[in-house]
């Protein structure tokens, strides 16, 4: 597997979110999907290629406080 296909993961994209729906906890807000598999499962099964949607959550900063 190469090294961009490894970084397309639901907990790494701006548009994963977690429902309040235990019976459907994961979702995608670009797909407007929710389920009990990962967004990029369901993408997977039904289009047969890899998410389009996924773009890269923005790097937290790290807080120098002293």
């Amino acid at each position: 597997m190469s090294e961009e296909k490894s970084k397309i993961h639901c907990r790494n994209c701006k548009h994963y979110k977690i429902s309040w729906d235990p019976k459907q906890p994961y979702a995608c807000s670009i797909f407007d999907i929710k389920s009990k598999m990962l967004p990029m499962t369901v993408v997977k099964m039904a289009s047969g290629s890899e998410c389009t949607g996924f773009e890269p959550k923005p790097l937290k900063k790290e807080h120098n406080y002293f």
